[in-house]
């Protein structure tokens, strides 16, 4: 939080104004961040959120907006903050925010703005809809192993099988509220709020069914046709994949591509299901964590999966590529790309410790960079402890 709360004390304090929209799946701390950061700034500013407020009322932003633009001349002050939360329940938002920001622009009205909402795919498209060139993004992902550490007590092994929802980190010793909270509280608010509440899809069962069986084959490389064998409704691989990037942009699991040269190519592979959050994985398996830690196998993909979910995650904050590679039997876990640099990752749990796919991919990229994960190299609890940019 105290990085997060940096970056936007660095941009309210810059004279260039842009519109601040703090961006990321549902239950990250968004909201927590910003009341932390207005309470620790020295600026004047005013904390709106759209929580009650009618759908059909525009309106309401314009009136908050006069209130401010007020408050400024009654307290002859330079410059405002304006945080609006939750903003997306306000239909075509984005068009009044764009009309009061020209305005602010003409008269060189000093009112800076932050965005948030719990709907990270609507607020993105209100965004460039309407207000392109005129906002910029802080980016929240879900946290880190050190960050739940520090918060909550949480061990590296309690990480791997209870995730990184700050919200769910005082249940941990209550396994069945736990996984309660997070299907009903996120898995099944965010399909139902921030999918089908803005976005037309023509199958909701599938797409709940495809959230819930990616996140059971999470850290496995699985071809459409395949994964479609295991659903009951399967549709076709073009709406498979369709819904699988709508739930990888709302911060629930994706398809990380495989490596290859070729970009189009590579567009083309099957995908490597991989959840941005293990807690996730949790809610749909019936054991305990007592349970899972005895189970070698099992265990083994919930490593690999939450040390997928923190590479998904950096990646976005750190701007490096995230990909696994196979070429016939040989494969490697992950593989990052940032610029013209190329680093190799192979995560060794429970009884895995093959290496011929590490083998054969640096005689194929002999200029890459390769790294074993556990066993007799970094052991991956270390390993969550690092930022993936120091590995290039």
């Amino acid at each position: 939080m105290e990085s997060k709360i940096k970056v936007i004390t660095k941009r309210m304090s810059e004279k260039r104004k842009f519109i601040q929209a703090i961006s990321g799946p549902r239950q990250v701390g968004k909201t927590t961040t910003i009341l932390e950061f207005l309470k620790q700034s020295e600026k004047k500013s005013i904390y709106i959120t759209a929580d009650d407020v009618n759908p059909e009322n525009s309106v309401w932003i314009s009136q908050n907006w006069e209130t401010v633009r007020l408050k400024m001349k009654v307290e002859n002050a330079d410059e405002y903050i304006l945080v609006i939360d939750e903003i997306q329940k306000i239909r075509n938002w984005s068009e009044s925010v764009k009309l009061e920001w020209d305005r602010d622009s003409r008269e060189k009205i000093n009112i800076k703005l932050v965005l948030l909402g719990s709907s990270q795919l609507l607020l993105q498209k209100g965004l460039t809809e309407s207000l392109t060139g005129r906002f910029e993004i802080i980016r929240m992902v879900h946290w880190s192993y050190p960050e739940m550490k520090k918060e909550f007590g949480l061990t590296p092994e309690q990480y791997v099988w209870f995730g990184a929802y700050p919200g769910a980190g005082e249940l941990i010793h209550d396994e069945t509220r736990f996984k309660d909270y997070i299907k009903n509280s996120i898995i099944e608010t965010t399909i139902s709020k921030d999918i089908l509440h803005i976005i037309r899809v023509d199958k909701p069962a599938l797409l709940k069914s495809v959230c819930e069986l990616g996140l059971l084959y999470s850290g496995q490389i699985l071809s459409f046709n395949k994964f479609l064998g295991q659903l009951h409704d399967a549709g076709n691989t073009t709406t498979v994949s369709h819904y699988l990037e709508l739930l990888d942009n709302s911060g629930m699991i994706g398809g990380i591509s495989k490596y290859m040269v070729q970009d189009v190519r590579i567009r083309a592979s099957s995908p490597k299901l991989m959840t941005h959050n293990t807690a996730l994985i949790n809610a749909m398996m019936p054991e305990r964590f007592s349970d899972i830690i005895e189970k070698p196998e099992k265990w083994g993909r919930l490593v690999e999966s939450c040390v997928g979910s923190y590479l998904l995650n950096r990646s976005k904050l750190e701007d490096y590529g995230l990909f696994y590679w196979r070429e016939n039997n040989y494969e490697v876990d992950f593989v990052l790309k940032k610029g013209d640099k190329i680093v190799a990752l192979e995560i060794k749990s429970g009884n895995r410790q093959k290496t011929d796919g590490m083998r054969k991919f640096m005689q194929i990229y002999g200029d890459s960079k390769s790294y074993i994960v556990g066993g007799q190299g970094l052991s991956w609890q270390e390993f969550l402890t690092l930022s993936p940019s120091d590995l290039f």
